[in-house]
């Protein structure tokens, strides 16, 4: 019933699209409410950052996703918290933002889900107290739970961007909140803190480090400045992408970046990355030789 409310007067590219509503009774007699999605194809996040073997399938290559790939879904997912954040009637708060809650269609599109425990900010000026008590208990999943609703502190559009910022890191990282590495007080956001501040770029998901590789591998004849620039591009974009994520996980509340300026960042970033991808392009053009 909570995501009936949520998503009856909503509508975007990047949130899942409900086709229908299924009332009756179940085969044990009991009520049977559903919701009936479009499906998407490509499952969800979760599934392609951390693939797992499947038993009695013929093995096949593993799925990965693209430094841009990645970074078209964090801007969908961004733009779908903007549109629930500013530019519905009524504000709504996800609460429950991780990757297995982001579907993938056909063409890697992110659209986002589960609004079950999705709530409508009424009064939209609690959004900027932090203060707030509350009485119904923790929201959300563990590691992506922004750590003031763990004090009681009502939901707010903050707790959405923490847990935006969370989802970011984990893109790009390719590490869980809740690895195992994490301990004694150390967390996805102090990690990555503490590698931008030496601008270290080997905790960045092996799987893109790998596709760097491959680019280098294709060129490995050419060494004109072009190219030692275009690789420099990527990692700064790379530090730039953390560096918002790290933004956006901050322990307090209002300090975390507005969704909308996420948006307008990210953008910038992709619009950054392209014009490296097309000025490598044109150095190094299909199917010339080395």
């Amino acid at each position: 019933m909570a995501e009936c409310e949520a998503l009856r007067n909503i509508r975007h590219r990047n949130l899942v699209k409900v086709l229908t509503t299924c009332s009756g009774i179940d085969y044990q007699g009991h009520d049977f409410k559903a919701l009936v999605y479009e499906f998407l194809g490509n499952g969800n996040l979760d599934e392609w950052l951390h693939p797992t073997p499947r038993t009695n399938e013929a093995i096949e290559e593993p799925r990965k996703l693209s430094l841009l790939q990645r970074l078209n879904i964090a801007i969908d997912v961004a733009s779908a918290l903007d549109y629930l954040h500013h530019r519905c009637e009524t504000p709504i708060v996800h609460c429950d933002l991780k990757p297995s809650n982001v579907l993938l269609d056909d063409d890697l599109i992110g659209h986002v889900g589960d609004f079950g425990l999705a709530r409508f900010l009424h009064d939209v000026s609690q959004d900027f107290s932090a203060n707030q008590s509350s009485s119904i208990g923790v929201r959300g999943t563990v590691g992506y739970t922004p750590p003031e609703y763990g004090m009681g502190n009502e939901v707010s559009l903050y707790g959405d961007i923490y847990s935006y910022s969370i989802l970011l890191l984990e893109m790009f990282t390719g590490k869980r909140p809740t690895d195992s590495i994490f301990q004694d007080n150390l967390n996805l956001h102090d990690f990555v803190k503490a590698a931008l501040s030496e601008r270290k770029i080997d905790i960045i998901d092996p799987n893109l480090l790998w596709e760097r590789q491959e680019e280098e591998t294709r060129r490995i004849n050419n060494t004109r400045n072009e190219d030692q620039n275009g690789s420099s591009k990527i990692q700064e974009c790379l530090i730039l992408i953390l560096g918002i994520g790290v933004a956006c996980s901050t322990e307090f509340p209002s300090e975390r970046m507005n969704i909308s300026i996420v948006v307008v960042e990210l953008h910038k970033i992709r619009e950054s990355i392209l014009k490296s991808s097309i000025q490598r392009q044109r150095v190094y053009p299909t199917g010339a030789q080395g």
